[in-house]
């Protein structure tokens, strides 16, 4: 008898230290669930899901703000990125400057300036390009159709942004020995900028390659009618003086 009841008493204890294991472990589960879920709410930003319509509108108005908060600071992060360029163009490191743009493109796809820049860096990266492979360069390079098709991206953002339109058409005049391509570009822009002596010169040129030369006369004759700046005069001058021989022979 008195065995059995040892035997019992043994069975009884082992129950109770099962029946805590199991207990402790519930518990501890419960409690790693409990840390788990208030991770999962601190990477969700959020506590319980909201219950009522005022927990749903407070939810509302926090993720509004959280969300406002981020459009702001990726604004600013690309301002900073554009200032970053602007410094970088200054000091002539045009390749850096263009990363630098093109990081700022990602917070502002719809900013015709920061295409514009693109262009001028990619343009003075193709006066100096050097084919260090030495298959020699033709005047075509990879940073000449950057700088066009940057312009040409800036334009269209923007049809009355006067800057890409004079760097597109000196490109064309100047580089790219496409003339024909730059007379509808500078006759835009000398529609948006009245009298601007610089483009008119851009425009002749293109009029004198074209073999255009009474059109290129009229815009040496107003040009010398209109500047006072000697340089420009001379300039003109000389190119009107190279017409005239070109048109009458």
């Amino acid at each position: 008898m008195k065995f059995k009841k040892e035997v019992l008493l043994g069975i009884f204890v082992i129950v109770i230290m099962i029946s805590g294991v199991v207990l402790l472990h519930n518990v501890f589960k419960r409690n790693e669930q409990s840390k788990f879920a208030a991770r999962i709410a601190d990477f969700e930003g959020r506590g319980a899901p909201p219950s009522s319509i005022d927990d749903l509108r407070k939810a509302i108005a926090l993720y509004e703000e959280r969300i406002e908060q981020h459009v702001e600071d990726a604004a600013q992060t690309g301002v900073y990125w554009r200032i970053l360029a602007v410094r970088l163009q200054d000091r002539g490191l045009h390749n850096d400057a263009i990363d630098a743009l093109e990081r700022a493109v990602y917070y502002a796809p719809e900013d015709p300036a920061l295409f514009y820049r693109i262009g001028l860096s990619a343009s003075s990266l193709a006066k100096g390009a050097f084919d260090f492979s030495g298959g020699g360069n033709n005047g075509e390079n990879k940073y000449y159709t950057m700088a066009e098709d940057a312009y040409l991206k800036a334009i269209s953002l923007d049809s009355r942004y006067v800057k890409p339109l004079y760097a597109l058409g000196v490109l064309y005049v100047f580089e790219l020995g496409r003339p024909e391509e730059a007379i509808p570009i500078m006759e835009r822009y000398l529609e948006l900028t009245v009298n601007d002596v610089d483009g008119m010169a851009v425009l002749a040129h293109a009029y004198a390659l074209t073999g255009q030369y009474n059109f290129a006369l009229t815009l040496y004759d107003k040009i010398l009618s209109i500047t006072k700046d000697k340089d420009k005069r001379a300039a003109a001058e000389e190119s009107r003086k190279r017409v005239m021989d070109a048109y009458y022979g």
